[in-house]
C-alpha cells in the first residue's frame, strides 16, 4: 500500500491512465476527422436542439417524479415493497421530517437533474427503436445514420464533437455538485407518518410508481410468452453472446471502480466521471475512424463493445463503491494502521468485506446495464456478433413482431437475474 492510511496508489493510477487513454484516443480521432461545427446543416442543428430539450423536459419530469414517490416510500412499510425498491433500480436515502427533508432535497436534487440530464442526452436506444424523424432525431441517432447508412465519417465526426462538447459542459457539473450515492442510508427501517390524508396521498404516489413499472412489464411478459415459441435459434445465440459481454464488461467495470476507490483523493472520482462526458457512440465513432483502414470492424465488435460497456458503467459503479470504501476507512482505517494491516491483505480483510454490499450492487447494475446495451454495438457488430438487443431491434425491423417480443422477455429475464445474483452475493457476504 501506499499513500494515506495505506491505500495502494499504482493499480488506482493505471486504472485511470486506461480511462484516459480509451476516452481521449477516440475524440481526438474525432477531433482530427470534423469538418467544423459550421457544416452541421438544419438537420444537426434540428437534432442539436431535441437532444437538449428531451433531456432537460426528461429530467425535470424525473425528478419531479421521484421526490413525492421516494417520500411515500420511507414513511410506508407494504407486501412488496422490497420488490419495488429493486425495480425501480436503486435503494432510496429515507428522509423524516421537515427539518431533514428539506436540506437533503436541497443537497441531493441539483445533482440527480445533472445525472438524469446526462443520461438521458445518451438516449440512443429509445431513438433508434422508435424510429428518429425529422423532428425526434438526436445527436445520438444522426452519428449512427451517419456511420451505418450514408457511410459519412466526416459528418459522423462532427456530430460526434458536437455531443462530446454538449456532455463535457454538463459532466463538469457534475463534479461541481453532490451526485446522490445509489447506495442509501437508512433501508432497514421506515419512518412512519399517521394521518388520514398523508396516508391516502402516499399510497397513490407508490401506486402510481408501482403501476409505471409494471405494467410495461407486465406487456412484455404476456407479449413474450406468447411469442416465445416464435423466437429464432439465433436470438438464443445472440443472448449467449450478450451475457458473455455483460460477464466480461462487468468484471473488468469493478476493477476499475475498486482501483480507483481504494486510491482515494477527488481525481479518482473526477477520472471516474469521465466517461459521461463522451457517450459509446462517439467514442465508437472515434475508434471507427482508427480502426477502419486496418481491420474490419466487425472483428473487433465484441472486444469493443465489453470495453465500452465496462466504461460507461464505471461512473455508476464507482459512486457505489467509493462512499463504501470511503466508510470502511473511516471507521476501521486508523486501527488497520496501529496494526500494519496494509496491501493486499487490507484489501482482502478491511476493504472487500465491508464494501462487500456495494460491490454487489455496483456490480448487478453493471451487468444490467451492459445486457440490455444498444450502442457501440450497433455500429460494429454483422449478423455473426449481434448481441441480444441488436437481434430484438433487427427483429422488429424485420416485422417479426411476436420473436422480438419472446426476445425482449429474455432480455428482461437475463437482466434481472443478474442484477439479482451479483446483488444478493453482495449482501451475503
Amino acid at each position: 500500500m501506499a499513500g494515506r492510511a495505506g491505500r495502494i496508489g499504482w493499480p488506482g493510477a493505471l486504472a485511470a491512465a486506461l480511462v484516459l487513454a480509451v476516452i481521449v484516443g477516440p475524440i481526438v480521432a474525432v477531433a482530427m476527422r470534423a469538418e467544423g461545427l459550421g457544416t452541421l446543416g438544419p438537420a444537426g442543428r434540428g437534432a442539436l436542439r431535441f437532444t437538449i430539450w428531451q433531456a432537460a423536459v426528461s429530467a425535470l419530469v424525473s425528478v419531479a417524479l421521484a421526490i413525492p414517490v421516494a417520500r411515500a416510500l420511507a414513511r410506508r412499510r407494504f407486501p412488496g415493497r422490497g420488490l419495488l425498491l429493486t425495480l425501480l433500480g436503486a435503494p432510496f436515502i429515507l428522509p423524516v421530517w421537515r427539518l431533514l427533508e428539506a436540506p437533503m432535497l436541497a443537497r441531493v436534487v441539483p445533482g440527480a437533474l445533472v445525472l438524469v440530464f446526462l443520461i438521458c442526452l445518451t438516449s440512443f436506444a429509445v431513438a433508434l427503436v422508435l424510429g428518429g424523424g425529422p423532428r425526434a432525431t438526436t445527436v445520438e441517432l444522426a452519428i449512427y445514420q451517419a456511420v451505418r447508412f450514408d457511410y459519412a465519417l466526416d459528418r459522423a465526426a462532427t456530430l460526434a464533437l458536437v455531443q462530446v462538447a454538449l456532455s463535457a459542459g454538463v459532466a463538469a457539473l457534475a463534479v461541481l455538485v453532490h451526485l446522490p450515492d445509489a447506495m442509501g442510508a437508512g433501508m432497514d427501517r421506515v419512518v412512519p407518518r399517521w394521518g388520514a390524508g398523508t396516508r391516502a396521498l402516499d399510497a397513490l404516489w407508490i401506486a402510481a410508481a408501482g403501476l409505471f413499472l409494471i405494467l410495461p412489464m407486465a406487456m412484455i411478459v404476456i407479449e413474450g410468452v406468447a411469442g416465445f415459441s416464435d423466437i429464432p435459434p439465433g436470438t438464443w445465440v445472440a443472448a449467449a453472446r450478450s451475457l458473455a459481454v455483460a460477464l466480461a464488461s462487468t468484471a473488468i467495470c469493478m476493477g476499475l471502480a475498486l482501483a480507483l476507490a481504494v486510491s482515494g483523493g477527488r481525481w479518482a472520482i473526477v477520472v471516474g466521471t469521465l466517461p459521461v462526458a463522451a457517450s459509446a457512440l462517439v467514442l465508437g465513432t472515434g475508434l471507427y475512424i482508427l480502426l477502419f483502414p486496418w481491420l474490419r470492424p466487425q472483428v473487433l465488435a465484441l472486444p469493443v463493445t465489453v470495453a465500452m460497456n465496462a466504461l460507461f458503467a464505471l461512473p455508476f459503479a464507482l459512486r457505489i463503491v467509493a462512499p463504501a470504501v470511503e466508510r470502511s476507512e473511516a471507521q476501521f482505517g486508523r486501527l488497520a494502521d496501529l496494526t500494519g494491516l496494509s496491501g493486499r491483505a487490507r484489501l482482502r480483510l478491511l476493504t472487500l468485506p465491508r464494501a462487500a454490499g456495494a460491490l454487489g450492487f455496483a456490480a448487478g447494475l453493471a451487468a444490467a446495464l451492459s445486457m440490455g446495451d444498444l450502442g457501440v454495438i450497433a455500429l460494429f457488430a454483422g449478423q455473426e456478433t449481434e448481441t441480444l438487443p441488436l437481434n430484438m431491434y433487427r427483429l422488429l425491423g424485420s416485422y417479426r413482431s411476436d420473436a422480438a417480443a419472446g426476445a425482449a422477455l429474455l432480455l428482461l429475464g437475463l437482466s434481472l437475474a443478474l442484477f439479482a445474483v451479483f446483488d444478493r452475493a453482495g449482501r451475503r457476504c
